[in-house]
């Protein structure tokens, strides 16, 4: 009875060690926070789900850099100007063209960058940075500061922070890295 005992545990270890192995495969070393995004997200592979959440592509094209692709982001306008970064709703989700379709890949959370100007508080809409910088400090979510602040990457942006989480689609160059080698803006 004790080696049946032995036996069924052995083989539930070793299940279990194999089943974490394919987690972090197939996502790099994602933390138990992260893993609860990617979760959380997982009704956003199918982008009409995400229509129906509230989510739209920006308007830009697939975003990519010599460093690698962010992809299409799509926006939940009401997330995004809310000002919560909530890790379960994050207020974008990029996609990747996989055929004729989008392919979810990763989130980004996103904070407005507050301007100090002469008249007080205020978004700043111009490519060059306030003489007066900004207020407060970049935000943080899980133990990473967001990166920012940055001019917008369209004329109807603010300047802001984001946070980019390779939570689907692993990123050889890290989990939190805005560009992903390993993604392509080709189909």
């Amino acid at each position: 009875m004790n080696r049946s005992l032995a036996t069924a545990f052995v083989v539930a270890a070793l299940a279990r060690m194999f089943s974490t192995g394919l987690v972090a495969a197939r996502s790099g070393p994602l933390n138990s926070e992260l893993l609860a995004v990617r979760a959380a997200v997982a009704r956003y592979h199918d982008y009409s789900q995400a229509v129906r959440d509230g989510y739209s592509l920006a308007g830009e094209p697939c975003v990519s850099s010599p460093s690698g692709t962010m992809g299409y982001h799509a926006v939940n306008l009401a997330i995004a100007i809310s000002g919560i970064n909530d890790p379960a709703r994050p207020p974008i989700l990029l996609y990747a063209p996989k055929g004729d379709s989008l392919q979810l890949v990763a989130v980004e959370y996103f904070q407005v960058a507050i301007a100090n100007t002469e008249s007080g508080p205020a978004l700043w809409w111009t490519p060059t940075p306030p003489p007066l910088g900004f207020l407060g400090t970049a935000p943080s979510m899980f133990g990473q500061t967001f990166n920012g602040p940055m001019e917008g990457h369209n004329p109807q942006m603010p300047w802001h922070y984001d946070l980019h989480a390779w939570v689907v689609e692993a990123n050889p160059a890290g989990v939190f890295v805005q560009f992903n080698p390993a993604v392509s803006c080709g189909t």
